[in-house]
């Protein structure tokens, strides 16, 4: 039999809620679709329909760009084949059988956004861009992100057997984190887009090419770390960006942001969500509030628990021994933090064995306590046994019998 308490540990105040819902009633928006999300942990602080599925135009690069960074050498000669060449503006104006550095062609990619560039590099890493697109699927897979289908390398529209090529704001922001955060790569990443002009050549030495970045968001907040802009008929512009202030890294991803003659809507919009973010969310120890709580704290110290038909200290063959019940909370998980508002809460679910038979191992887990917020789960931890316990039998009966009539 398994006991559950559940407990929130927090101070909500009813005023600043109110106050913090009427600002994002306020943030009015022009992207259809748009994340907030928190760097460091990926938790979405904000979201309007980050789940509808959309194109999402040329911000596709960032994939195309971090897949090459992890599979490719920067010192690779590409070679341009003629679908590449063929590739419509925006475009660096290669030409088949052009040669080129995998490294140069990727600030062509993250500052001009060469659609002719995107498409060669992609040939060069998989052989053909439809292999190179199940690739990009793959990853996209294992970062989660399961509304997401690419259907070309560079983010112009296309159609295959999955639909059109896709994403979803939750889903393009997931990938930027991975791209910023996680990637053996991020350096890298980072040192590109955050290129203001990059003069290269082709290998011969003969063509020489300028690139600058194109993200003027670069320049307009604070912090701000990357950043990819998108457009086509169908996506509408987009955008997916970050920003780093102090201690917190913000992600912001745009999806439909306006047609043409609304270009600067997406600058309006990041300004909005970011500010937001800086505004409302503070980074919070998880741990460190769980154990205001006093049955954390128990538990924590060692919680005496009794378990049926084991030995107990005494030697008393009428009473069951004890065993204690931890949670080991260490210094590290002390220091665990997420960004949070104000009045949210953190709730915790106790499970615990109501009945615990003997034997017991030490470390045995005895039941498991959860960390919620907003119903989804921050951590778990296994509550244990802090000593083995053993079970009362014959040969231990006869011994206890022995030893009080004996005497």
């Amino acid at each position: 039999m398994i006991g559950v308490l559940c407990i929130s540990v927090g101070f909500p105040v009813l005023q600043v809620q109110a106050e913090e819902e009427a600002q994002v009633d306020n943030l009015q928006l022009y992207a259809q679709s748009a994340v907030l999300m928190d760097g460091e942990s990926g938790r979405i602080l904000f979201e309007k329909d980050g789940g509808e599925e959309r194109p999402m135009a040329s911000t596709t690069k960032i994939m195309t760009c971090i897949l090459a960074l992890e599979t490719a050498n920067l010192n690779d000669i590409v070679t341009v084949s003629k679908e590449a060449a063929r590739q419509p503006e925006v475009h660096l104006g290669m030409k088949e059988g052009d040669q080129f550095y995998m490294e140069d062609l990727l600030y062509s990619i993250m500052l001009e956004s060469h659609n002719d560039s995107a498409w060669a590099v992609a040939e060069h890493i998989s052989g053909t861009v439809d292999e190179f697109t199940s690739l990009m699927d793959q990853k996209a897979k294992k970062l989660g992100c399961n509304h997401t289908n690419f259907v070309t390398p560079n983010g112009l529209d296309g159609k295959d057997e999955d639909g059109i090529h896709h994403t979803t704001a939750k889903d393009l922001a997931r990938i930027m984190r991975y791209c910023i955060m996680e990637s053996p790569q991020k350096e890298a990443f980072l040192r590109i887009t955050q290129t203001k002009t990059k003069t290269f050549q082709d290998t011969t030495g003969k063509k020489q090419f300028t690139c600058s970045n194109h993200n003027a968001f670069l320049d307009m907040m604070e912090g701000a770390l990357t950043g990819k802009t998108g457009f086509t008929g169908e996506a509408g512009y987009c955008y997916a960006g970050a920003v780093r202030q102090g201690d917190k890294t913000l992600i912001v991803t745009l999806l439909a942001c306006g047609w043409p003659n609304n270009k600067n809507y997406k600058w309006d919009d990041m300004k909005k969500l970011v500010q937001y973010g800086l505004d409302q969310y503070e980074y919070r120890q998880y741990w460190e509030e769980a154990l205001q709580n006093g049955e954390i704290r128990l538990l924590e110290a060692g919680k005496e628990k009794e378990v049926k038909d084991s030995t107990p200290q005494d030697g008393n063959l009428y009473n069951d021994g004890t065993v204690n019940a931890f949670l080991n909370i260490s210094a590290t998980d002390r220091q665990k933090r997420i960004l949070m508002k104000k009045t949210e809460t953190i709730e915790i679910q106790i499970q615990e064995q109501d009945t615990i038979q003997a034997p017991v191992e030490k470390k045995q887990k005895l039941g498991e306590v959860t960390l919620l917020l907003n119903g989804e789960v921050l951590e778990q931890k296994n509550i244990i046994s802090g000593d083995q316990i053993s079970r009362k039998d014959l040969l231990w009966t006869y011994r206890q019998i022995w030893k009080t009539y004996a005497l």
